[in-house]
């Protein structure tokens, strides 16, 4: 009998450890099935037909759940899950043997999700709120090794610069949406008359861009991300690629239809893009250390 316990208990743990080794090939069904799902929806996407999912969410608050899967948000849902999918595959790999890569699974997951809504919402308020989760899982990713200081206080600039600039582009939307007189990006589109000679105009313009170029890593916001490579390789090769930093120039393409068209855009965009480009490129010129040249390299890029 207590042979028997034992043998059970021994197969047990073998299935176990099993299901850890190969828990990064079954976790990346998942990403592998939405890059898959995407992409069905191009044809109909590039015949200029978008699907839109609207749920009433908070109908007080005129916050819906509103996906919509237009051009733009599929061309960045397939770069999120397809890059996703390989990053997982990865770091099952690279992080082989590591106590806590059940928790990194966890984290990376919840970052791609997040990403997926960021770049798929359609309500303004559901966009914000994907944002900010990407910044909080985006945390707990440069910040795996808590135990070390570097992780730390990597992980804390990071929060700290790009929810500072969250709370400020959350002012700029309710701006927007107060003036324009609707939350769905869309719809934005279309009412939007009038808005560049609104007096209210430049201060959502500026709230808006301060929230773009935090996340972007743009000057003069630039320092958080080289810091962040603090975080596990895998880390920064997603949160680098395909996710996080790109959101600010995603939310930039998206709402250009609505905010573009202005000295103040024209400027702001090329005096910050531009210095950013050049300095980036001359920072990881000085570089001797991969890390630190793909870091920079990626802000003068962005």
């Amino acid at each position: 009998m207590h042979d028997a316990v034992i043998e059970n208990t021994q197969s047990y743990e073998s299935l176990l450890d099993w299901l850890t080794r190969s828990l990064h090939w079954w976790l990346a069904l998942i990403p592998l099935t939405l890059f898959g799902v995407f992409a069905s929806l191009l044809p109909q996407a590039a015949n200029g037909r978008s699907l839109i999912l609207d749920y009433a969410w908070v109908p007080s608050l005129n916050v819906n759940f509103t996906l919509r899967f237009d051009g733009l948000g599929l061309f960045m849902a397939l770069i999120v899950s397809g890059i996703g999918a390989l990053v997982i595959l990865y770091a099952g790999n690279y992080l082989k043997g590591e106590a806590q890569i059940n928790r990194f699974y966890s984290f990376i997951t919840f970052l791609m999700l997040a990403m997926l809504l960021l770049v798929l919402s359609d309500n303004i308020f559901l966009l914000f709120v994907a944002w900010e989760l990407t910044s909080i899982s985006s945390f707990f990713l440069i910040g795996f090794h808590h135990r070390e200081e570097k992780s730390q206080k990597a992980a804390l600039q990071a929060l700290l610069v790009t929810g500072t600039g969250g709370l400020a582009m959350m002012a700029g939307l309710i701006l927007l949406t107060q003036v324009v007189g609707s939350a769905n990006i869309s719809e934005m589109v279309l009412l939007a008359d009038g808005l560049l000679q609104h007096d209210l105009y430049v201060p959502i313009l500026v709230l808006i861009l301060l929230g773009a170029f935090t996340k972007s890593a743009q000057f003069p916001f630039h320092f958080w991300l080289p810091n962040a490579m603090a975080g596990p390789t895998p880390v920064s090769t997603y949160l680098h690629s395909a996710t996080m930093v790109t959101a600010g120039v995603y939310l930039l393409a998206r709402l250009n239809p609505i905010l573009s068209g202005t000295a103040v855009w024209f400027y702001a965009l090329t005096i910050s893009g531009g210095i950013t480009a050049l300095l980036g490129a001359w920072l990881s010129w000085q570089k001797t250390d991969l890390k630190g040249i793909l870091a920079y390299s990626t802000i003068s890029a962005l």
